[in-house]
């Protein structure tokens, strides 16, 4: 490591709040699906900025959208309309199947405003405001107060209770736990399509269409998190779309921008007319016409470039080579995932798999202590997933 990287990274140890353990590393430049140290070093990234960057780095017609927006508007506040979100709200209901669309500035403020929307509907059915909702167990959709509340690992709230009360939480795939859970003042079940940061587990398809025939029984909303399995990643626009059973609410963000903080939640026009009201939520930079123009142009690559066909192309062989890792390793239990994200399960902790894969130019991200997550950029190609797989698996050969 240089004298200047070390210096950058000192600085930052007495100057950022210690929240993250962050890697040794200071990210300098990025092009493609390669990012560059200070110092120059070359590294194949296979995380996107936690499945972030669906087009790699220093893609010209984004980082031009983004340019020519600069020169024009950056911020008028929701007083008034402006036209990127006018037509970005356009496009992504059309993507999404959805009618109604808030813009946030994150993944978290996009389940904030799912779990506000679904107690504003039960209220204006009943009055009352002792509503419950039902999250999933291993589940993660935040770390502000509400999405902390539905956040199905116990050792991220422990910290910080009380939190929003009256939240149950139950088994991903086992429709059992989710009916105990139920009573008349179920208003909401909450759940990632594809549980991320929980281990890699997508939701099966059976248990879906019963949560799903469950809230159309009772009048309950079902909210899908779509904030790390969405936009691509999965084959489909969005994970659920896999399985063609419809939220009444979703949440979106991460590569929704691209890399500007941007998120969204959206309903159908049933909930929207039956829910929020002026006065009801708000956000000051949610939706201004730089954020806008982002998710403008994200949406027009997707389909100019077709990134989602990409992704159906290299996902076979990608899971094709995870799966000769597993069965080349013992200390390997087993691969999961759906599309261009991907875990590989093994027995014992896998930080030192990552620091020797980053020493050797690989960016890997873990998911959970056991599991290393792979999410990389939707643009990559099978020579990308070779080369990743001949680092991965020198840094394997050496434990």
């Amino acid at each position: 490591m240089s004298e200047t990287m070390k210096k950058y990274i000192d600085e930052a140890e007495k100057a950022l709040l210690h929240t993250y353990n962050r890697y040794q590393i200071v990210l300098d430049k990025g092009d493609g699906v390669y990012l560059y140290d200070l110092d120059g070093k070359k590294y194949l990234d296979f995380v996107a900025g936690i499945a972030v960057f669906a087009f790699g780095y220093n893609c010209k017609d984004y980082n031009d959208a983004l340019k020519n927006q600069i020169d024009k508007l950056l911020h008028t506040s929701n007083y008034y309309y402006n036209v990127p979100a006018i037509e970005a709200a356009k496009k992504l209901k059309e993507v999404s199947q959805m009618d109604r669309v808030f813009f946030t500035n994150s993944g978290a403020e996009a389940v904030e405003g799912a779990l506000k929307t679904a107690r504003k509907y039960a209220y204006l059915k009943d009055g009352k405001n002792d509503h419950e909702i039902i999250a999933m167990n291993h589940s993660f959709h935040g770390r502000t107060f509400g999405a902390l509340s539905v956040t199905g690992n116990p050792h991220y709230r422990e910290a910080f209770e009380p939190m929003i009360g009256n939240i149950k939480f139950a088994d991903l795939n086992d429709f059992d736990s989710v009916l105990a859970c139920v009573n008349e003042k179920t208003c909401a079940i909450i759940m990632e399509t594809v549980q991320g940061e929980g281990g890699i587990f997508p939701a099966d398809k059976e248990f879906l269409a019963k949560v799903r025939k469950l809230c159309d029984e009772k009048d309950i909303l079902l909210i899908l998190d779509e904030i790390q399995c969405g936009m691509g990643r999965t084959g489909s626009m969005f994970a659920w779309q896999r399985y063609g059973i419809k939220p009444d609410i979703m949440t979106t963000a991460k590569a929704l921008g691209c890399g500007v903080p941007v998120g969204a939640f959206l309903m159908t026009e049933k909930v929207g007319a039956n829910s929020l009201v002026a006065g009801d939520h708000g956000t000051t930079y949610g939706g201004n016409p730089f954020a806008c123009a982002a998710i403008n142009k994200v949406l027009d690559l997707f389909k100019q470039d077709n990134i989602i066909e990409n992704v159906n192309a290299v996902a076979p062989y990608l899971e094709k080579r995870l799966d000769e890792l597993v069965d080349k390793y013992d200390f390997i239990l087993t691969r999961r995932g759906v599309g261009l994200m991907q875990g590989l399960v093994f027995n014992r902790p896998v930080a030192e798999v990552i620091n020797k894969a980053l020493e050797k130019g690989l960016i890997l991200i873990n998911a959970g202590a056991e599991i290393i997550r792979f999410v990389p950029p939707l643009v990559i190609t099978k020579k990308n997933v070779d080369d990743m797989i001949e680092i991965l698996d020198s840094c394997l050969g050496s434990l």
